[in-house]
């Protein structure tokens, strides 16, 4: 099935976990820019590009059904930003139900919720296409926090980073999209490996930014790790195959040959948020490089 014709809503049990993933619209990046040094000829066969040299990205988010609480993983890119804005990232977002204002609400309804059930919000890191959704404009153009019920989890790191005014990395970072959610009181600034819930670890894995962070969600003997812009595509598998957005590549190599062989080992579910077709699916423990089987395409 197409990037564009993909389900709102993908489902799989993890123990005693329900996890659906969200398809909360498309992004379309220079694939030059999402590949670095990997020459087109070798990343076009993954991932073909358009006329503008762009490849389709999901922006897929994670709700989790915990005995306890309701969990939603990143946001997407929320809907606050401009036309000029929105066709420079390619962005297709917009709802397609009567009375939701992104793609994610329709998501979240298609699994039977609503913002105001979601109890708690992991941001992996704040660039825009993964927090954006924090926050929304409503009717009237003013900026709302999207989910005020829910506490919001980000390494304390990130949140200074994406207030440092540097010019490699500030267009990334929309103070709109995470300071309405610090002045309501909603977020909470961790350091490290954190266990937010049970059963639910937040883990530094920096190198797209220094403070970026994936999470790992444990049931029932089983453990998936949602792997945010660490690995974005089941196309960066590969260990140098690395993003050009990567502010740290080298530590992102680093980072990704420890985890990734943890997962192999451990037989983790690996969730994929930007891939176009793919959400999830496990590494082959018979390959020493990271090659996905059990793979769950729509």
């Amino acid at each position: 099935m197409s990037a564009e014709a993909q389900p709102l809503v993908q489902t799989r049990r993890l123990g005693d976990f329900v996890l659906h993933a969200l398809h909360a619209g498309l992004q379309r990046l220079d694939g030059g820019a999402m590949f670095g040094v990997v020459p087109k000829p070798l990343w076009e066969k993954r991932i073909p590009a358009d006329d503008r040299n762009r490849i389709p990205l999901a922006l897929r988010c994670l709700l989790v059904e915990t005995p306890d609480a309701i969990v939603l993983i990143d946001n997407g890119a929320g809907n606050k930003e401009n036309d000029r804005f929105r066709e420079i990232y390619g962005l297709e977002n917009g709802p397609l139900g009567a009375g939701h204002s992104t793609r994610l609400d329709d998501a979240l309804a298609a699994a039977g919720f609503t913002r105001d059930d979601v109890s708690l919000v992991i941001d992996t890191h704040l660039h825009f296409d993964h927090a954006g959704g924090n926050t929304h404009r409503d009717a009237e153009g003013a900026v709302q926090v999207s989910f005020p019920r829910a506490r919001h989890v980000v390494q304390r790191g990130e949140w200074e980073y994406a207030h440092w005014r540097n010019e490699r990395v500030q267009a990334s970072y929309l103070r709109h999209n995470f300071e309405p959610v610090m002045d309501a009181g909603l977020f909470d600034l961790v350091e490290g490996e954190t266990e937010v819930l049970p059963g639910i670890r937040v883990r530094p894995t920096p190198g797209h930014t220094p403070h970026h962070q994936c999470v790992l969600l444990r049931s029932g003997g089983d453990t998936a790790c949602y792997l945010a812009d660490l690995v974005p595509t089941v196309a960066h598998l590969p260990l140098p195959w690395i993003m050009g957005y990567d502010v740290e590549p080298l530590v992102t190599l680093e980072t990704k040959r420890t985890l990734l062989a943890e997962a192999r080992d451990e037989g983790w579910l690996l969730i994929f948020e930007h891939d176009p077709t793919t959400a999830w699916g496990r590494l082959s423990r018979e390959d020493e490089r990271p090659v996905l089987v059990d793979a769950d395409p729509t």
